[in-house]
């Protein structure tokens, strides 16, 4: 799921990486280009084991490797840029000890382990009271929290390590929320990459492999042990009117 806490003009050339780091966590690199008029938080929904604490995700700074998708793309036959419409903003109320902000590169990022501590947050960074009793599936949700200057901007690859439910899948959080609803229907246009540990990917069909491992067109040294270079990348792309609901590989 990809929510806003404010108004957002425009979000283009959203991609997302996906890798298990151990049997336990997973890596997720989330890249998109964005317009908007006031500062405002991006929040992605992850599954994680309940009572993982606010130190339980490991925040990656990729400042240094901003052409960390351009380079990915480089090890297929072709690439795809695609587009999104804006969406809508995630809640909370209470006073509490505010959430750790850590630095990551050109932008702040938070880790909310449950939807009662987005009560911790600074209200431009919350979605809408009563946005969860309309999405109850992600209130045993974490959520990553990324805090960004408004303009019309290209931001730096986001990328974190977090603590996941189940070991056998990788998961894209690519659900929409627009102006706080969850609707049935969403009109996507995501590129996901993910590396498989042993493993072809659910729906092996969808995914295109790429000519040669991932050492051969990214940089190893610059990935920070997100990407093993011996191993080919898979790439999805998902286009068009589907199912709002997040992708499980």
């Amino acid at each position: 799921m990809c929510c806003f806490s404010q108004k957002v003009e425009q979000v283009i050339d959203t991609k997302i990486f996906a890798r298990d780091s151990t049997k336990s966590l997973q890596f997720l690199v989330y890249e998109m280009n964005f317009k908007a008029s006031e500062d405002l938080a991006m929040i992605l929904p992850i599954p994680v084991p309940r009572f993982t604490p606010e130190t339980g995700v490991r925040f990656i700074d990729l400042e240094k490797y901003a052409d960390f998708f351009k380079d990915m793309d480089s090890g297929f036959p072709t690439s795809a840029s695609r587009s999104m419409a804006g969406m809508g903003g995630f809640g909370g109320g209470g006073a509490a000890k505010p959430l750790a902000v850590v630095s990551v590169g050109s932008f702040e990022a938070s880790f909310v382990p449950t939807v009662a501590d987005f009560s911790r947050l600074d209200q431009r960074f919350r979605l809408p009271d009563g946005t969860w009793e309309k999405i109850p599936h992600y209130r045993s949700f974490g959520f990553t929290v990324f805090k960004l200057k408004k303009g019309h901007q290209k931001v730096h690859p986001m990328a974190f390590e977090f603590p996941r439910v189940n070991s056998r899948q990788l998961f894209f959080p690519t659900v929409h929320i627009h102006d706080g609803l969850l609707h049935d229907r969403a009109n996507f246009d995501h590129l996901l990459y993910a590396q498989f540990s042993n493993r072809h990917p659910a729906g092996l069909h969808f995914w295109a492999e790429s000519a040669q491992p991932a050492g051969m067109f990214l940089k190893p040294e610059k990935c920070q042990d997100m990407v093993d270079e011996e191993a080919h990348v898979y790439r999805r792309s998902i286009h068009g009117d589907h199912k709002n609901a997040d992708v499980i590989a």
